[in-house]
């Protein structure tokens, strides 16, 4: 079987000449003319919203885009208003680049214009991880979305959305699970569970800095405003921010998907967080914190990353996760952020780094049989994928010595975020 990835590439058009300029700035206008009437007009059908645009001077390709983008607003999405700074959305059928090694720049866009010939060519500045990518667009072996321009303060930005199958990952006899824990304090926790089921070398990557770039956006957005800032500078330190975190959310789901590949037969398990806004429910300061993480995000971008590699994803519930104690299954308790505490006398676990914890939980939840909840249940465990086990108890042996275990934590050569994690020694715990 087969898988349908879907990715957007990203280049900057290099410098145009001024001739060059103004003609994307009239084009860039008339088109949201377009957009502003077909919008303001309630136009919500393509027979209405041509009756509109074809008055306007713009290619097929962006008159296209127009009869099937308004509608979905008005009918979808139920839009109320308008952005001012929408895109300018081109059907595939007017997508064309050329390359050549011998330019400054190997790739170049035709750039779609109204008229027969006067359509114009503009280098590109690709984005390098994407290269590959870009390659196998203009040898065609990609199809071809809805491709956007961009206009920004200091440059343009060409957005093409590709599609191209792949294998999709089917799971191992004898699988390892992965899994991995979002959260705040940090970002991405990771362990995986060997055959004993024992948790082993675990991977954090820092949340440290997305918070520091989330708090710091919201004092320079917050100072701006209250200046009255020109809305250009407003937008071009958001774009700067979120540029910023969607480059960590990037390094952090690569680096997940290589720590997986470290591990024989992996199987990355993730939290089904569809509901998660709906779920959370502690007090409306932490709320509004926990909703500012891409949750879904990040886990998109894992989920799209591991179907690259061949790594079949696996999702699970999220409930007790941090909150029960991955040896022995019974509820704890979290004094800290950094540690969870197992309350069970006869457990050896004394005292567990919180994050690492949760991850082994969520690990162990590729196989419901083994799960337990055993003084406040939370209903059906069974993996996302809606196979039926019977939650049962999983019988482990207590250890001959009550201490905490110390785990090595995952370290790559290529990775600068990912941070040592000692779960805890006898003498950090009493021993």
């Amino acid at each position: 079987m087969t898988a349908t990835v879907t990715k957007t590439l990203e280049a900057t058009l290099a410098p145009p000449t001024a001739h060059k300029e103004r003609r994307l700035q009239r084009t860039v206008a008339t088109y949201r003319r377009a957009l502003f009437r077909s919008f303001e007009s309630g136009a919500d059908t393509q027979s209405a919203v041509n009756n509109i645009v074809t008055r306007y001077t713009l290619t097929s390709y962006a008159k296209d885009a127009l009869k099937n983008y308004v509608p979905e607003l008005l009918n979808t999405y139920n839009a109320e208003e308008l952005d001012e700074d929408h895109p300018i959305r081109f059907t595939n059928r007017g997508f064309k680049i050329d390359h050549s090694e011998e330019r400054e720049h190997g790739f170049c866009w035709r750039v779609p214009q109204a008229g027969r010939g006067n359509a114009f060519w503009i280098p590109l500045r690709i984005n390098p991880a994407q290269r590959e990518l870009w390659d196998d667009l203009f040898d065609g072996n990609l199809t071809v979305g809805e491709f956007r321009l961009q206009d920004r303060p200091t440059s343009w930005v060409l957005h093409v959305t590709v599609e191209y199958e792949v294998a999709e990952p089917t799971e191992p006899d004898d699988p390892t699970p992965v899994g991995f824990d979002i959260g705040e304090s940090k970002l991405l926790t990771g362990c995986a569970l060997t055959d004993s089921g024992t948790p082993t070398q675990p991977y954090i990557y820092d949340g440290g800095r997305a918070r520091h770039l989330r708090k710091e956006m919201f004092t320079t957005l917050r100072r701006l405003q209250e200046r009255d800032a020109a809305e250009w500078r407003i937008d071009d330190r958001f774009g700067h921010y979120q540029n910023a975190l969607t480059d960590i959310v990037e390094k952090a789901s690569r680096e997940a998907v290589e720590y997986a590949r470290s591990f024989e037969n992996p199987v990355i398990v993730l939290e089904d967080l569809t509901d998660i806004r709906e779920d959370l429910d502690y007090g409306a300061w932490m709320n509004r914190r926990l909703h500012n993480w891409a949750f879904a995000r990040l886990t998109g971008r894992i989920e799209d990353k591991a179907l690259d590699a061949g790594i079949p994803v696996q999702k699970v519930r999220p409930a007790y996760t941090s909150q029960t104690c991955h040896a022995c299954g019974h509820l704890g308790s979290r004094s800290s952020q950094a540690a969870f505490r197992c309350t069970n006398d006869e457990c050896w676990v004394t005292e567990y780094q919180a994050d690492i914890n949760a991850a082994a939980n969520i690990a162990g939840r590729l196989n419901p049989w083994g799960e337990s909840l055993a003084w406040k249940p939370a209903g059906d465990d069974s993996p996302g994928d809606g196979s039926g086990c019977d939650t049962t108890m999983e019988h482990r042996a207590a250890s001959r010595h009550p201490r905490q275990m110390t785990l090595s934590a995952y370290s790559s050569e290529t990775s600068s975020r990912s941070e040592p994690s000692t779960v805890g020694s006898p003498a950090a715990h009493g021993g």
